[in-house]
C-alpha cells in the first residue's frame, strides 16, 4: 500500500473537531459523541498542544475518578501528540500506530493542523486497495468483463 495520506487515506477538506485546554472532559465527550469520532485535537492558536481520545478517558478520567465537568483537557489531554504529514505514506502510518498503540494520529502541515488520522481511516484503505487488487486479479485471470452486469 503505497498511498499517501492525504489525499488517498483522508480526503482534503476533513472538518476537524478540535477545542482548548481550558474546555471541560464533559465538553469534549459530548463533542465526540455528537460527532461520532474518538477523539478531539487541542488547539490554542491554531497550533497543536495536545490529543484527547476515548482511551484517556477511560484511564486519565474514569480510572482515576476525576470530575469530568471540572477537569480541564489540559489536565488530562496526550501533550505533545506524534503526527504525521500529509504526504506520509499510510503504510508508515500504519506501522507507527501498530507499534506504538495510537488510535489517532494529528496530520500537520508544516505549522498548521489539517486531518486527524485514525485507524478505521486506515482499514478503510486498506480494504479499498484489496478490493481493487482482487478485481485487477480477476480481470486479468477471467477476462477484462468478469464480474460487471
Amino acid at each position: 500500500m503505497n498511498r499517501r495520506i492525504m489525499p488517498d487515506v483522508i480526503a482534503p477538506g476533513q472538518q476537524l473537531s478540535t477545542l482548548g485546554p481550558s474546555a471541560t472532559v464533559t465538553e469534549a465527550v459530548r463533542l465526540m459523541r455528537d460527532r461520532h469520532i474518538g477523539a478531539v485535537l487541542i488547539l490554542e492558536d491554531q497550533t497543536l498542544l495536545g490529543i484527547f481520545t476515548e482511551r484517556d478517558v477511560l484511564t486519565r478520567v474514569v480510572a482515576q475518578e476525576r470530575d469530568p465537568a471540572t477537569t480541564s483537557l489540559s489536565e488530562v489531554m496526550t501533550a505533545n501528540p506524534d503526527t504525521v504529514a500529509p504526504d506520509d505514506k499510510a503504510i508508515d502510518a500504519l506501522d507507527r500506530m501498530s507499534t506504538q498503540g495510537y488510535r489517532h494520529l494529528p496530520v500537520v502541515a508544516g505549522e498548521r493542523v489539517v486531518a486527524i488520522l485514525s485507524i478505521r481511516d486506515l482499514y478503510a484503505a486498506v480494504r479499498r486497495s484489496l478490493e481493487r487488487d482482487l478485481r485487477e486479479r480477476d480481470a486479468y485471470i477471467f477476462g477484462e468483463s468478469y464480474g460487471t452486469s
